[in-house]
């Protein structure tokens, strides 16, 4: 299958030492003493890695393979269909995670498989024989960025590849050997962002962006490009060119133009002329699932606050019947045979682990086949409630609410509250399991997640509201959002927190300098705080890409742009910073580097702002190693303890393995060294 604009988009976005055990004592906010609960469930049972994910078919149903832990580090793993608990590790790896995201080459032999170096974002791809565990290298093994681009039953030994070895600013399009490893160049390109392929193999499509941030598309014919269309920036986030039918003949794409809801749409290659496949009313159609073999569109789902799917095949039709009628969540297609006889799907839910299953059509049944992370059954988890919040000026925000059990003055009770708070921006949140969610609600707090404008899946004309509003119009929702909370008499307006990472951690920044007032601490991860400086240290394969997030945000070619961007900054509005912070950077961080983060820290001091500092070395934009996740919410769950006041946990020996390192402020939050 392709790799689709909405799978290049996930890859950048992707998607976050040891130390002895210390005491660990906290104060709530107005000065009491606040116990350890050792009652409390350990914080490893929301953050350690699950122990399946990803559970796919090989094309010839015979196998399945999935990622879970090997002595604390994710590898692939591999199971017989008639024995799933049967698995066995195929991998070894010790140093860093294998991606989460993998692919069956059509040996039905061999899967390809990726890594980065401790964050540093540049994916290797390798491929492990499933018979001898032999793994054969296939693209450069450092300092270059790899992406699978197709894989097709017509050539069974062989994939596409892109990397950027020659270039970091462009990447090239290679065919290599999965089984021996050998590559050739296919296409060495100079001008584009993306590439598009058929199943075939043929280079067809591919996209540039000019000074006014749309993406225009052009079409390989003898040799050349010519124009085939564009997409204006108002749509990129909704319009997607997904895959080509099997005979090449009919693209796929989710589209936007010409309406504010992303449909399913059929473009036929030869007379231009398109065709609706699925649409909802109420929120962008988000993802579509295709039969393997003629690539044709099943079923598409849209989420407006939990998934709804659209059948477009009665087969799919039947598959989501068979589904509904097993069990609760919200199911996802995850693989299919190539004969489409047998099929795994996810269940998402909230309160419960999430669980994969197998459809196989010529019994009519679902079986089922692993629970994603079995730990959760230990724990009481807590509804996560669909909300609606109505800001200032007439748009409608969706969110998320988990409360926490109710205690025994629970009708009179005003809690602490956490604002979680998405990265992207140009992402969402979305029901389900959530770690963050279910960890602070357990330690007595009401969390509440809002889905800003510019958040996806909402529809163009709310992305487009984002525009030039970074600091603006985008966090006057989120205060909106508390305050809807407030009013709606749970959250105790004198204990409300933020939290939040990159775009989130940028306004857990702009919380500290423009509304203080509303929160009594702060929590940070990875965030923006200067807008100058962060869009002068992007990742040079972000270039080509860059004018887009130039007439988004800012230009800071331009006086103008300059001035706004300042503006927007929250470096430069320290005068109104009061609030305790804590920051938390990943060193090998290349979309938000860690400068980001060390000029605020300074900026925090010399003001005698309270303000904690962690890095973790071995992290880029996101905590990957489970040890590293705990360490940091051992030292979070502190934090919000002695400013919010909710119940906490001594680390014990939550910092174990990780890197964590206090630059500063240790001896702000009780229980850390100074």
């Amino acid at each position: 299958m392709n790799s689709s604009l909405l799978d290049r988009r996930r890859l950048l976005q992707h998607s976050a030492a040891a130390a002895g055990a210390l005491p660990l004592a906290a104060l709530a906010l107005r000065g009491a003493s606040a116990q350890p609960q050792p009652a409390l469930p350990a914080r490893r049972v929301f953050f350690s890695n699950p122990d399946y994910a990803n559970v796919r078919l090989s094309p010839d149903g015979e196998h399945l393979a999935y990622v879970a832990p090997l002595d604390g580090v994710r590898n692939l793993w591999l199971a017989p269909v008639a024995d799933p608990r049967q698995g066995r590790p195929l991998t070894r790896v010790a140093d860093r995670d294998i991606f989460t995201w993998f692919r069956w080459a059509y040996t039905n032999r061999h899967i390809v498989f990726l890594q980065d170096r401790a964050g540093d974002e540049n994916w290797r791809a390798s491929s492990v024989d499933i018979a001898t565990g032999a793994v054969v290298p296939l693209t450069p093994p450092q300092g270059v960025r790899a992406v699978i681009q197709e894989s097709s039953y017509r050539f069974p030994d062989q994939m596409l590849f892109r990397h950027n070895e020659r270039d970091k600013r462009y990447f090239d399009l290679y065919r290599i050997n999965v089984v021996k490893g050998g590559s050739e160049l296919l296409y060495e390109n100079h001008d584009y962002v993306w590439l598009m392929t058929d199943s075939a193999f043929r280079l067809r499509l591919a996209g540039r962006y000019p000074a006014n941030g749309d993406c225009e598309i052009v079409e390989r014919r003898d040799n050349d490009w010519i124009a085939f269309d564009t997409i204006p920036i108002g749509d990129l986030d909704s319009t997607d060119l997904i895959d080509f039918s099997d005979d090449g003949n009919m693209l796929y794409m989710l589209d936007t133009r010409g309406r504010d809801k992303a449909v399913l749409m059929a473009v036929d290659m030869t007379t231009r002329q398109s065709k609706v496949l699925a649409e909802d009313d109420a929120a962008d159609i988000a993802g579509v699932d295709f039969e393997p073999r003629s690539r044709r569109p099943l079923a598409a789902y849209a989420m407006r606050d939990r998934i709804r799917w659209h059948a477009i095949e009665r087969s799919a039709a039947t598959e989501l019947a068979m589904l509904a009628d097993y069990g609760p969540g919200d199911p996802q297609f995850v693989s299919r045979s190539d004969d489409n006889r047998k099929v795994t799907a996810f269940f998402e839910r909230d309160a419960s682990s999430g669980e994969y299953v197998l459809i196989e059509h010529g019994a009519e049944k679902v079986r089922p086949l692993y629970m994603q992370l079995a730990s959760l059954a230990q724990v009481r988890l807590r509804p996560m409630q669909p909300v609606v919040i109505p800001s200032r000026d007439g748009l409608t925000l969706n969110g998320y609410l988990t409360m926490p059990a109710p205690g025994p003055s629970a009708a009179t009770a005003k809690l602490p509250m956490v604002l979680v708070i998405h990265g992207g921006p140009y992402l969402r949140d979305s029901w389900g399991f959530n770690p963050v969610h279910q960890w602070l609600a357990s330690r007595g707090y009401a969390v509440l997640s809002v889905n800003y404008r510019g958040s996806t899946g909402y529809g163009k004309a709310f992305v487009t509201a984002a525009d030039h509003e970074w600091g603006g119009r985008m966090h006057d929702d989120l205060i909106d959002a508390v305050n809807w909370a407030i009013a709606r008499g749970f959250a105790d307006p004198r204990r409300v927190g933020f939290y939040g990472g990159s775009y989130g951690g940028y306004s857990a920044l702009v919380a500290a300098t423009k509304t203080p007032e509303v929160f009594a601490c702060i929590v940070d991860e990875f965030g923006i705080s200067n807008l100058i400086t962060f869009m002068a240290t992007i990742p040079p394969y972000w270039g080509p890409f860059f004018s887009v997030w130039k007439n988004r945000l800012g230009d800071p070619a331009t006086e103008a742009g300059r001035a706004f961007l300042r503006d927007r900054s929250p470096l430069n509005h320290m005068e109104r910073a009061i609030r305790p912070i804590l920051i938390a950077q990943g060193m090998r961080d290349v979309r938000v580097v860690p400068a980001e983060s060390e000029q605020m820290v300074r900026a925090l001091q010399a003001k005698d702002i309270p303000v904690t500092y962690l890095t973790f070395p071995d992290e880029g934009h996101g905590f990957v190693r489970p040890e590293n996740r705990l360490a940091f919410t051992a030292v979070t769950e502190a934090f919000l303890a002695k400013h919010l006041g909710g119940p906490f946990q001594p680390i014990g020996n939550d910092f174990s393995g990780s890197s964590i390192k206090i630059e500063t402020g240790g001896d702000l939050v009780p229980g850390l060294p100074k």
